[in-house]
């Protein structure tokens, strides 16, 4: 111990602390040894946490606390704050989630002020969450704001929220220079709010309403304007981009949120911070300028960062990971087991944080692959539809199988839906019901007038997408634009549409959206020129890409379209 004692012994002191933890018996007929030992085991455990080892971590600091005298919060008060503080995190890294919230219920009641208590009401209000007890977690973080002097309204109006985010970026424009860089946050309680209000406003938007989430983050992202940065404004500016990406589609939004990215650097950011820095920026923002490869393989490091620190933020990355992936056209059977592999981490991790959201992904998978047949698996669904991307995944389901009517019906439901998680891309949203809504007017003489209108909006939507990513939306737009002209018989110019959409969808990777002009060219060549040898060019070219992406339904279904052309050709 003398020789460890003061300095840093680096890994050595896991096996100075093993070797004297066997004398436990003798050490705690000398309480000074004692102390001095469980100090030793909190560094030993500090160390392991430092290092993502949060099971060892657990047992050091489960020793150190076995250490203490039985009036320890007494005499050893600080000691018995940061040590209990530690332990709770460990525990609810090691998903001993009871035992975690004993500990922080047991510090509020012996903590000698508010201020101590902050660190444990942040960790309840977290451990709350990946157990499923959003509302609970919603009303920790509030009253801890009221305590602090905040104001939490009970409800926000959508014209409310709109002003501050308004007033919010004005604010912006007028202090972002490079003295506001400068300055630093320096009251340790206007951090706290801003902390605080980071967490409640993630609980606002899953427990309250898009309208409080955006009340909050403005609070969070003023108080930063005005008093300079903190370790927590990044995340702060993230989340409000986030959100005004949604009615907004400016250019300096984006620029805003790299600006919030770089200023990470400044910052002893943990894993926890980076996961959800990522979530957001990836999740939410950078698709609209950056390839969606890039935005899932970063989701993907969001992901790692969080489960590597114990954060339950990581599986809000894995979810973003897996939209991304679905609307990016990655290999279906690899994303099954992906998604499966997330559900077995939320297993083990006894964690219900994403779990119905990534159900319902996979069903969509699985439908995708074989109608289920094989794929499925039987799992109970608790479809919320103010929270969860139901209609969104009933309608993207619906398309490709080709159930038009249905698919609008959901597509329908979507578009109601203001601000909820069937949103997070409403780019890829209008395209698909601007898709499906073309298919209908091919067939439909009379009431057309709403399918119009999504067509026009939808193809409005993907010029705007398509000025700021090519890489993500010209495919989409030149299909849109060739299934219109395929409806009014402009016949050349929806050949080069067509092609033009093909060649996009290739050069960008989305080989199911690859497939899909493929299959609505054969389709075009087929019904309405009547050239059967072009139409079967086309879907053969579709077959293989649903081949490689891995779509045994869509496979079945282009080579019924092939047989009977084939036996025209002949």
């Amino acid at each position: 111990y003398s020789f460890c004692d003061g300095e840093d012994v680096g890994d050595t002191i896991f096996l100075i602390a093993s070797q004297i933890n066997h004398g436990k018996e003798w050490i705690l007929r000398d309480e000074d040894l004692s102390i001095c030992i469980a100090e030793l085991n909190m560094k030993a455990g500090k160390k392991a946490l430092d290092g993502c080892d949060h099971k060892t971590a657990y047992s050091y600091l489960g020793a150190a606390l076995s250490l203490l005298p039985n009036d320890h919060w007494k005499s050893h008060y600080d000691l018995s704050l940061r040590l209990s503080f530690l332990m709770a995190g460990a525990a609810k890294s090691c998903c001993q989630y009871d035992e975690a919230e004993q500990i922080l219920r047991g510090i509020s009641g012996r903590t000698r002020c508010f201020e101590d208590k902050l660190p444990s009401y942040l960790l309840l209000s977290q451990i709350l969450r990946a157990q499923g007890n959003v509302d609970d977690a919603y009303n920790t973080c509030s009253f801890v704001l009221l305590q602090l002097g905040e104001t939490i309204p009970e409800s926000v109006a959508p014209e409310a929220s709109k002003a501050m985010v308004e007033d919010t970026l004005k604010m912006y424009e007028e202090v972002y220079d490079d003295d506001w860089l400068e300055r630093k946050m320096e009251d340790e309680t206007m951090r706290t709010v801003v902390k605080f209000y980071g967490a409640i406003t993630f609980l606002a938007f899953l427990s309250r309403s898009r309208y409080t989430a955006i009340c909050f983050i403005c609070k969070a992202v003023q108080l930063s304007l005005q008093n300079g940065a903190c370790v927590y404004t990044p995340l702060s500016l993230l989340q409000l981009m986030g959100f005004a990406m949604e009615d907004k589609h400016a250019a300096n939004l984006y620029h805003i949120a790299k600006n919030a990215l770089s200023l990470l650097e400044r910052f002893d950011v943990g894993g926890d911070q980076i996961s959800g820095v990522f979530m957001n920026f990836y999740g939410r923002i950078a698709w609209h300028h950056e390839p969606f490869q890039v935005c899932g393989d970063n989701l993907r490091r969001g992901f790692e960062s969080g489960l590597s620190s114990g954060s339950n933020l990581g599986f809000h990355c894995a979810f973003h990971v897996i939209k991304t992936a679905i609307i990016s056209g990655e290999k279906l059977d690899s994303l099954l087991k992906e998604i499966d592999y997330y559900l077995h981490l939320l297993k083990t991790y006894k964690s219900e944080l994403m779990k119905n959201a990534l159900l319902i992904s996979r069903e969509t998978v699985s439908a995708l692959i074989d109608k289920g047949e094989a794929t499925s698996i039987e799992a109970k669904v608790f479809n919320n539809s103010s929270q969860e991307p139901v209609f969104f995944h009933q309608a993207y389901r619906a398309f490709w199988s080709g159930y038009t009517v249905r698919c609008h019906h959901y597509f329908e439901k979507c578009s109601q839906l203001s601000g909820q998680y069937v949103q997070f891309n409403p780019f890829v949203l209008k395209f698909y019901h601007g898709l499906n809504s073309l298919d209908v007017l091919k067939k439909k003489k009379s009431h057309t007038t709403r399918y119009k209108e999504v067509v026009r909006d939808a193809i409005s939507a993907m010029k705007d997408a398509a000025a700021n990513s090519e890489w993500n939306f010209m495919n989409k737009l030149r299909l849109l634009e060739a299934e219109q002209q395929h409806l009014t018989r402009h016949h050349w110019r929806a050949i080069d549409l067509y092609d033009a959409s093909i060649q996009s969808a290739k050069k960008s990777g989305f080989i199911h959206e690859q497939g899909l002009a493929c299959e609505k060219a054969g389709l075009y060549f087929k019904n309405k020129d009547s050239n059967n040898e072009k139409a079967l060019e086309y879907f053969k070219q579709a077959l293989e890409c649903y081949e490689e992406w891995g779509s045994k339904m869509k496979v079945d279904f282009i080579k019924k379209k092939m047989d009977g052309l084939n036996m025209y050709v002949v």
